[in-house]
């Protein structure tokens, strides 16, 4: 069982040059890495967030977004992780591909040109229709969030 193939078109920036393109690490991998197209090296010091480029832009088909995610190693390791977790890249934009890397541990983390820093998802997109009405369904969950049901 799987989707349809769906084809991204990719550019090449001069930043990019010489690194790999995003590309799925193994045959299951759902997300596609994303390299560090910085010019050499970069200490992310503790607390600190920075906006690494990743040396492309692309053009996602309509009906189709692009996430932006941590890599899970990183994040454990490493307490990297992406602000705006998942990012999300629209099918009308057509600018570089950056990463908000958010460093939350205590101890900087030296990141290297070529670096695989997140990942890339291509995901279907559902456009909602809203329509005001004077009241919603009842549910048995109701108003009930932010850990409503325990811990």
């Amino acid at each position: 069982m799987g989707c349809e193939e769906v084809v991204v078109k990719i550019q090449q920036l001069p930043e990019g040059e010489g690194l790999a393109l995003p590309s799925y690490h193994t045959s299951g991998s759902s997300g596609m890495d994303l390299c560090a197209a910085i010019p050499d090296t970069l200490i992310l010091e503790a607390g600190q967030t920075v906006l690494v480029p990743a040396g492309f832009r692309i053009e996602v088909p309509p009906g189709y977004e692009a996430q932006v995610r941590p890599r899970s190693g990183l994040a454990l390791k490493h307490s990297l992780t992406l602000l705006n977790s998942p990012g999300t890249i629209d099918s009308d934009y057509r600018g570089p591909v950056q990463i908000i890397l958010h460093n939350a541990g205590k101890q900087p983390f030296t990141i290297r040109r070529g670096d695989r820093i997140a990942q890339l998802v291509i995901a279907p997109v559902c456009r909602a229709t809203l329509r005001l009405v004077d009241s919603l369904e009842q549910t048995e969950r109701g108003p009930g969030g932010f850990g409503h049901t325990g811990v």
